[in-house]
């Protein structure tokens, strides 16, 4: 008996430590969580490490060839009245150095846009995954004010039981609505448990200690923290078309994709042009191999031509160069024209997120939350209709739930609409974000 008394209390301790570590959340603010990611990120670091790779590339490509240093011996009566010679020879490119270079530049400019681009992706994910946290709590918050209200109304119902000795039809009611209340604040609670792993798993947390702000069930809050005015008024897409296609790292990177195959070309061509080997050093006789019998010595000079393309002359490189360049073209332009389409649809998902979210305005919410409140009021007061009062609750309820799925659509059509324009702000007419 004593020994499973011991096992209990330790498990009940256990459980307690374990309880109380998975409640301890840190809540910070979205632009804390960005930079917080940002240092976290090990995908970022490792973006950072190929940009740092393609500068040390342009130094790369700028070098010299190394010099040779050479020597030349005559032995027995091959030698007689022939030099001895040391000397140092240096190879000198023509027209390559600076292709080479350019075509490094390039790929330098392309590294630190991708850098970028994850840079900026990333924000977006953390914007999206913080909106989703915070919204979830906040539904999770609705369900359970709904259950204390079911709690409240049935132990009034108990109260009017004992005074009747019996169990009327509105105790029964209670209980259903109660347990069928108690289901959705347990997926609630499992949905904000997953948004808030999901939100420390993009910042890269794998404590996953990290929680968002508490907000109010409104607009302004979460939209103050994401940067978006409540209802703007979204110019027509025509209008801001181009821009924003032109603003994507897509486009810019397929662009430096036509400019590197080019780079390439050039790179490919110049190797067809000879190089110069010059050279120069010391030459002497000894007194054994010279015809006179006597020291001598002096100086030497050389030149050659090297690399000279008469056995191969580059054309399959130069020929899949050029094949380069018309494939990059191509992916240009279809980098463009789905760019075009995914920000229309990224536009349009965001204007529908408007219209649904304007059917969900303050007003409804009130006039909708006072009605239920008197409801409530009459119940405890005079007793009204049970059934009449749950289906006041029961649409209330999807009240909430449906403008808190708009609430949630308008938001992250949003971050996805920034996604798209890859721009972590926009102009709206008279304001900017």
């Amino acid at each position: 008996m004593l020994k499973k008394t011991i096992i209990v209390t330790l498990l009940i301790f256990f459980y307690n430590i374990t309880s109380c570590s998975a409640e301890e959340y840190k809540q910070v603010n979205l632009k804390t969580a960005i930079e917080i990611a940002q240092k976290n990120n090990l995908d970022i670091k490792s973006s950072k490490k190929d940009v740092d790779i393609a500068k040390n590339s342009i130094n790369i490509s700028n070098r010299l060839q190394n010099p040779s240093i050479y020597t030349f011996w005559n032995f027995g009566k091959a030698g007689k009245g022939n030099p001895n010679q040391i000397g140092l020879s240096q190879t000198i490119e023509l027209f390559k150095r600076a292709p080479r270079k350019n075509l490094a530049k390039t790929n330098y400019t392309q590294a630190i846009d991708v850098f970028e681009h994850q840079k900026f992706n990333l924000k977006m994910d953390v914007a999206e995954a913080y909106v989703k946290l915070a919204v979830s709590k906040l539904i999770l918050q609705k369900y359970e004010h709904q259950q204390k209200f079911l709690e409240d109304l049935l132990e009034i119902s108990n109260m009017n039981n004992k005074e009747l000795s019996s169990l009327d039809l509105d105790t029964i009611e209670a209980k259903i609505a109660l347990n069928q209340i108690k289901t959705e604040v347990n997926k609630a609670k499992t949905n904000a448990r997953t948004a808030r792993i999901e939100f420390n798993r993009v910042i890269n947390m794998p404590d996953g200690n990290y929680d968002s702000c508490d907000f109010n069930f409104s607009t302004e809050d979460i939209s103050n923290e994401i940067n978006i005015p409540k209802i703007p008024k979204m110019p027509n897409f025509k209008t801001i078309e181009e821009d924003a296609v032109k603003n994507r790292f897509d486009v810019k990177i397929a662009k430096n994709e036509i400019n590197i195959a080019k780079q390439k070309l050039i790179v490919v061509s110049r190797q067809k042009i000879p190089d110069i080997e010059v050279g120069s050093g010391y030459g002497y006789q000894t007194v054994g191999l010279s015809e006179e019998n006597q020291y001598k010595s002096g100086a030497y000079l050389e030149a050659s031509l090297v690399n000279i393309p008469l056995l191969y002359s580059y054309k399959p490189e130069i020929k899949n160069a050029r094949l380069e360049i018309e494939k990059a073209n191509l992916n240009y332009i279809s980098t463009i024209n789905k760019a075009k389409k995914s920000v229309e649809i990224a536009y349009e998902n965001f204007i529908t997120a408007q219209l649904n979210l304007e059917c969900y305005n303050d007003i409804i919410l009130k006039d909708s939350e006072e009605l239920f409140n008197l409801f409530e009021k009459k119940y405890k007061v005079e007793h009204v209709d049970f059934a009449a009062l749950a289906a006041v609750e029961e649409s209330y309820q999807d009240l909430i739930v449906g403008y808190s799925e708009a609430l949630t659509d308008y938001y992250i059509s949003w971050i996805n609409f920034l996604r798209e324009i890859n721009s972590e702000s926009f102009e709206f007419k008279n304001e900017t974000i």
